[in-house]
């Protein structure tokens, strides 16, 4: 069985469809400067294309420990390698020989990471005793996060050359595509803000990256990190970045970490009725948000659990998109459809200069937002904004209940949860799932 046919890609603000054939592109060609639409290209499956369920429940239990071998006929990279005349064994050993690639740089390949109940989680939030708290731990994850997953994801569809790969980040972003690119062989430019922590810069420069300190320039609005960036990218680079609206290819990789999620929920016969994800640029909440949703879709979910996302006080624009897009008192559809091609009326630039100690979140706009607030709405989930004492609390409380060393952006999540409980929004009995996505880095 193969997926190829029931997969296509196209852009969730026009409709633009593309020709799956190498290389995809990774932005719609139909955007224009100041049209108001939110290109962004997406996947987009038809369930039925796929064959029986007990077919793919088997590929979802499959021992495989390599996600990007286990759910290879769900990638566009692997419809596109068959297209291109790969044998299905070909796609295998070259994901297998890219990953030991990976080890060689990072001491790691891709493993499923763990994902367990936690007792004393589960007794914070007041669930009760048939209610249980499961964490998805990524802090031992290639580089340390979840990142490179995206990466992974995007690396397989990589054409060959010499051309430069970019990122704007100050941390697991950068950090994760400087691993990547050394084990592909790429050059890599990493913008990065003035107050970049130093081992992390450290870490950088020993990966081989190309180091660009991006301080704000008088007059300017936005990220000025993500604006050098640009410049980079409109000179010839390509977009290595874990952003959605920079590079739409990136998403697949990260719904590998919500396929394992179903993977451990059918081994252990458990359902799932809450999963609270950390916003940043968007692209994780998107990532889970699609995969979640297909595999509802495909049966493999008797239920799609309600998806929250988590985003700091000092900065909140995925909230505030998620409420304008209620304030239209349309249908969600039809209130989706308008929002795809107003996006400037939803979705800008956070006003002022945010301070948080979860600092892997404050993305001054959720690039990935319009696919983000259709999985809240379809999943009847919340857009959730915590202050910094939840924020500190949660990353207290993840360290002495699991052990799990994840800084305050990994453990936001968790904070997300705790908003939720003293806002009643969960029962006893209820299972709800965080994910621990970053490691603490002294």
């Amino acid at each position: 069985m193969t997926a190829a046919p029931a997969l296509r890609w196209l852009c969730g603000g026009c409709g633009w469809e593309a020709v799956l054939a190498p290389p995809l592109p990774c932005r719609c060609p139909e955007a224009r400067p100041g049209d108001d639409v939110d290109h962004v290209l997406r996947r987009r499956l038809d369930p039925a294309l796929l064959g029986p369920v007990d077919e793919l429940r088997s590929q979802f239990l499959d021992p495989e420990p390599n996600p990007f071998v286990r759910y290879r006929r769900l990638l566009l990279s692997h419809q596109v390698a068959l297209a291109a005349g790969w044998s299905d064994p070909d796609f295998a050993a070259e994901v297998g020989r890219f990953d030991r690639a990976i080890a060689a740089v990072d001491g790691r390949g891709f493993r499923e990471t763990p994902f367990a109940p936690s007792r004393a989680l589960a007794d914070a939030l007041g669930l009760g005793p048939e209610g249980s708290l499961w964490v998805k731990d990524e802090t031992g994850n290639v580089s340390g996060s979840h990142k490179a997953r995206h990466l992974v994801g995007l690396a397989l569809h990589l054409p060959g050359g010499e051309v430069p790969l970019a990122v704007a980040s100050c941390g697991n972003a950068a950090l994760a595509a400087a691993v990547v690119a050394g084990a592909a062989g790429r050059r890599l430019q990493v913008f990065v803000p003035p107050d970049a922590e130093p081992p992390v810069m450290a870490r950088l420069a020993d990966l081989g990256a190309e180091l660009a300190v991006c301080p704000r320039r008088a007059g300017e609005s936005g990220d000025p990190c993500l604006l050098r960036y640009r410049e980079a990218i409109a000179a010839g680079a390509l977009p290595f970045t874990c952003q959605g609206s920079e590079n739409g290819l990136v998403l697949e990789g990260g719904m590998t970490l919500a396929w394992e999620i179903v993977s451990a929920l059918l081994r252990a016969g458990e359902r799932l009725d809450h999963l609270v994800v950390q916003v940043g640029g968007g692209a994780l909440a998107s990532a889970c948000a699609q995969a979640l949703g297909e595999a509802h879709a495909l049966g493999l979910l008797p239920r799609l659990p309600r998806i929250h996302t988590v985003q700091t006080a000092s900065a909140h624009p995925l909230a505030r998109a998620f409420e304008r897009v209620a304030a239209t008192g349309l249908p969600s559809e039809e209130a989706l459809r308008y929002a795809a091609t107003h996006r400037s009326g939803f979705m800008w630039p956070w006003e002022t200069a945010p301070a948080s100690v979860a600092r892997g979140i404050l993305d001054d706009e959720t690039y990935d937002w319009l696919a983000v607030v259709e999985g809240m709405l379809a999943s009847g989930g919340r857009a959730l904004v915590v202050d910094e004492a939840t924020l500190v609390e949660a990353n207290e409380l993840a360290l002495r209940a699991t052990g799990i060393a994840a800084d305050p952006t990994g453990t936001a999540g968790l904070a997300g949860a705790l908003a939720l409980a003293r806002a009643g929004a969960l029962a006893p009995g209820d299972r709800v799932a965080v994910l621990c996505t970053g490691r603490r880095r002294e």
